[in-house]
């Protein structure tokens, strides 16, 4: 990326979910016990990939979010047992779920202290998908709340939404950097929409947010939220 091309960072909005707070490996371990539940009825793997292949399709009846994952699996159980669930296994689902929306938040490391010392130098926004009363409750429960100028929670993140989003809160995009665990939700249509995006990698990818067809040159990635001032740093120096 063109040091020429780097006017100063004024607003940083960061993605939730596995930027902020684990989130996806709630989901792992959920579906690990769902595996277990219809053990009976097929194997791992294809209980898996039904999954995976009911999520993909109720997204856009459900969104996405743990309730919308609750409903894939009761129509995935009901399909794949067909029909022979039992109302107990049912409940079980739910309570899955259940515990899946009272988790403890838990910071990745770093988090609080970064996203503090920013908050002294950048006007920060937080900007994730899902449903409202969950990610609400998540952000309350996160301790951070209270760092963001703005919260927008989305129902899809896409170069559309991330052009409304700096119109509605009167953003420059070349001075708007977002940061985020997804290169298909955070990064690319933010590049698209004018803005700058820093990667940081979870250690695991839901696979409907994996892409492999981009250009890396686009963004910067780093390892580790605590190294985000010192390449804003970079970037200041450069611009």
């Amino acid at each position: 990326m063109s040091s020429a091309q780097n006017p100063i960072i004024e607003v940083i909005a960061f993605d939730a979910d596995d930027t902020l707070w684990h989130n996806e490996s709630l989901f792992t371990v959920t579906q690990a016990k769902f595996k277990q539940l219809l053990a009976g009825y097929h194997s791992d793997e294809w209980i898996e990939a039904k999954l995976n292949e009911t999520e993909h399709r109720n997204i856009q009846h459900f969104g996405y979010g743990i309730k919308g994952f609750t409903l894939s699996m009761i129509e995935t159980a009901i399909e794949l047992t067909e029909g022979r669930i039992s109302g107990a296994e049912i409940q079980q689902i739910i309570e899955y779920a259940k515990f899946m929306l009272h988790a403890p938040v838990e910071l990745l490391d770093g988090v609080a202290e970064t996203i503090s010392a920013l908050a002294g130098q950048y006007r920060l926004m937080l900007i994730t998908k899902g449903d409202l009363f969950d990610q609400e409750s998540k952000i309350a429960r996160s301790g951070l709340g209270d760092h963001f100028s703005h919260l927008e929670i989305v129902s899809e993140k896409n170069t559309d939404v991330y052009r409304a989003v700096m119109a509605r809160h009167q953003l420059d995009p070349q001075r708007f950097l977002m940061v985020g665990n997804s290169i298909k939700s955070d990064i690319l249509p933010v590049i698209e929409a004018g803005g700058r995006a820093v990667h940081i990698p979870y250690h695991t990818t839901w696979v409907h947010e994996q892409v492999s067809d981009y250009d890396a040159a686009s963004f910067y990635e780093i390892g580790d939220i605590r190294q985000l001032p010192g390449l804003l740093e970079e970037m200041r120096e450069r611009g």
